[in-house]
């Protein structure tokens, strides 16, 4: 993005808004559809973030460091106004798999169909961890934002983030290594039949990298 883009946008100029829209709406989009898990709220929590980061532009501090913290930051309470409408969380994510969770869930000497399993594992019980607890995760693993700039987007002391992640991260895991185990439980279905919750988990990531619009 060019130089000076905070100022520009404190200022009012709309060329300067559409860069930041370039630059940032996939972005806002994947981290809306992470916290929802639902294509069409992500869009609207997308439309919203960018409509109130408009709206209160001249709230932005001076400097040049990066929008991203905050508009993350906007998006998060969108998507937290969105949740609790629709009353319920889908039970999976969607989501390109990053490397560090992976690890963080398996030995490096595991095949590549026990990652498979337990990567999917991850998107059906993300849903069940508490609001705080996807939000930070969402903020600081998926969306690359480091401790300082996810207490900014989150209005959090940053020790309050590292504790939170840290919980969440291990509440994660002991919630996947449960899935793992009541799917071993499970009996075999009949040729033909695909569980609702597999066929989510089955989703391509690539669909997570397709433009919004």
């Amino acid at each position: 993005m060019s130089d000076g883009l905070r100022a520009r946008i404190r200022a009012g100029d709309r060329e300067a808004f559409a860069e930041l829209y370039e630059s940032y709406a996939r972005t806002v989009y994947n981290h809306a559809f992470r916290l929802t898990g639902d294509w069409s709220v992500a869009e609207e929590v997308m439309g919203d973030t960018f409509l109130d980061a408009w709206r209160t532009r001249e709230q932005l501090e001076p400097g040049d460091g990066t929008l991203k913290p905050w508009l993350l930051g906007v998006a998060t309470n969108k998507a937290r106004n969105a949740n609790r409408g629709i009353g319920r969380r889908l039970a999976f994510l969607a989501r390109r798999p990053a490397p560090a969770p992976v690890a963080d869930f398996a030995e490096e000497s595991a095949g590549r169909i026990d990652d498979a399993r337990r990567l999917a594992a991850v998107r059906t019980v993300f849903g069940r961890l508490r609001r705080g607890e996807q939000e930070v995760l969402a903020l600081c693993v998926w969306s690359g934002l480091d401790y300082a700039q996810a207490a900014e987007a989150m209005g959090i002391p940053v020790g309050t983030v590292r504790s939170r992640l840290s919980r969440a991260r291990a509440r994660l895991r002991t919630l996947a290594d449960q899935r793992l185990a009541e799917e071993k439980k499970e009996p075999p279905h009949r040729r033909g039949e695909v569980q609702r919750e597999a066929a989510f988990a089955a989703l391509p990531f690539q669909e997570f990298q397709e433009d919004p619009r």
